[in-house]
């Protein structure tokens, strides 16, 4: 593809240097996925410096330095997650005694007994760990309540 004065055009140029930068990645990581995945996202973070470029001529040898530099981001990484999880896998898993599957039924089919109420101050001081001056505004049932505009329900709020 030439465009009018015989010189090759701009796409053919362009899917030239992309050709031989994903040839570039190729060989410096050996999987093609990774290659192309390189010189897309090197081509993405040159198209947003283009004007910035002090020679447009120079758009390969950028292409390839950054190719290059995410290559080498890329390795760092892993190596990094290779250390991590081979620090990690040398540690024995850390288990705690097995849950007593028969307590946990008993504890929640005595939960179920007790009235909305108790139950609702039970789980704001155990699960959500909050102090007593707390509980009326922050469970939806004390929310309900504790609603201003019905009147009952603002009597039994300044009772709770």
């Amino acid at each position: 593809m030439t465009d009018g004065a015989g010189r090759p055009s701009r796409r053919a140029s362009t899917s030239d240097m992309r050709l031989s930068a994903t040839r570039l990645a190729y060989l410096l990581t050996g999987d093609r996925q990774l290659a192309e995945d390189l010189v897309q996202d090197a081509s993405v973070k040159l198209a947003g410096r283009l004007v910035h470029l002090r020679d447009p001529g120079a758009f390969d040898a950028y292409l390839r330095r950054t190719v290059v530099n995410l290559a080498n981001s890329h390795f760092r990484r892993k190596r990094v997650e290779r250390t991590y999880l081979s620090r990690t896998a040398a540690e024995p898993p850390v288990f705690g005694e097995a849950p007593d599957t028969g307590r946990r039924d008993e504890l929640w089919k005595g939960l179920q007994r007790l009235p909305t109420r108790q139950r609702t101050a039970i789980v704001l001081r155990v699960y959500e760990d909050l102090p007593e001056d707390e509980w009326p505004t922050s469970s939806v049932a004390g929310r309900e309540r504790c609603d201003p505009s019905c009147p009952e329900a603002s009597r039994s709020c300044v009772s709770m």
